[in-house]
């Protein structure tokens, strides 16, 4: 079983909830930043990383924490000690019920965490974003943002937030080429969804499977080619036809760990990419008539 990628935002008013771009291993991350000291920058010991570092153990506890309240006093306390700490904007932002809002917040935290990494890092670490843990706060409310951008309709800006987040982590351990390719079919971006897809080849999870059957279906209609790439996608996971038709009941939740094949990666594709599926006419008949 694998963790769920994180998903882009519904397409509702309502503000999205930019906790779900946190990674599971986010209470390990603060197991490593203790046992290391809070990565190269530490061993520096100025007094401005020192209080970025200590300012980010109150986060590793405000994200553990259930008790929201305590997670925005714990925020809070974290800024008070360094109004770099990017994560604590994020946060912020995640309890937030305006869309607005949490947009300023995570755009705060974006600024806050270029300014804790510094230019430097954004010339020699290109690459291997991610892999660093002082950029893992950063890569958060930069996703936080993306998220917030494409629910109010900023679709261009946040399309550019993805794709360079993947220009700094090409590696992904983020998901963001998930949310990327679902938002350019959302967009009618079919040629870029393309490249995308192929630049990550060896992927074979269900999310690119049955998207290269839509984008089959979209370019040649219900013929051979379509038909073909339907075929493959129904074998790398057999389960989404039914979801994608409606002949089972998508659940309230996603699911929050999937396997590949599995029903609940099946789930999670209809909950992601759905959208764009009910965008283009005729293509959930299709389909259907060849999966009934």
């Amino acid at each position: 079983m694998v963790k769920r990628k994180t998903t882009k935002p519904t397409k509702s008013k309502k503000k999205p909830s930019s906790g779900a771009s946190l990674p599971p291993p986010i209470m390990f991350e603060g197991a490593l930043a203790g046992l290391f000291g809070g990565g190269r920058g530490r061993g520096k010991r100025s007094a401005k990383v020192d209080a970025l570092y200590d300012a980010q153990q109150v986060m590793y506890s405000a994200w553990e924490s259930g008790d929201p309240k305590r997670r925005i006093a714990l925020a809070k306390q974290a800024l008070e000690i360094s109004p770099d700490c990017a994560d604590a904007y994020v946060l912020l932002a995640e309890h937030t019920a305006d869309l607005a809002e949490a947009t300023r917040l995570n755009g705060l935290g974006v600024e806050a965490g270029m300014t804790a990494l510094g230019p430097k890092t954004f010339e020699e670490d290109v690459g291997h974003f991610w892999g660093l843990l002082e950029t893992r706060p950063y890569m958060r409310a930069r996703l936080a943002l993306a998220q917030c951008l494409w629910q109010a309709g900023d679709r261009d800006e946040a399309i550019e937030h993805y794709r360079d987040m993947l220009r700094l982590n090409p590696g992904d351990n983020q998901g963001i080429r998930y949310i990327l390719a679902s938002c350019l079919l959302d967009a009618g971006r079919d040629d870029e969804v393309v490249a995308l897809i192929d630049g990550y080849k060896d992927d074979a999870s269900a999310a690119w499977a049955w998207s290269l059957a839509l984008l089959a279906f979209r370019k040649h209609g219900d013929g051979e080619h379509a038909n073909a790439a339907l075929a493959e996608a129904k074998k790398t996971n057999p389960h989404v036809p039914a979801y994608l038709t409606g002949k089972k009941k998508m659940p309230k939740r996603l699911p929050d760990m999937i396997g590949f094949g599995d029903e609940n990666e099946a789930i999670s594709y209809v909950g992601d990419y759905g959208s764009a599926w009910k965008n283009t006419p005729k293509a959930i008949e299709w389909a259907a008539s060849r999966y009934p």
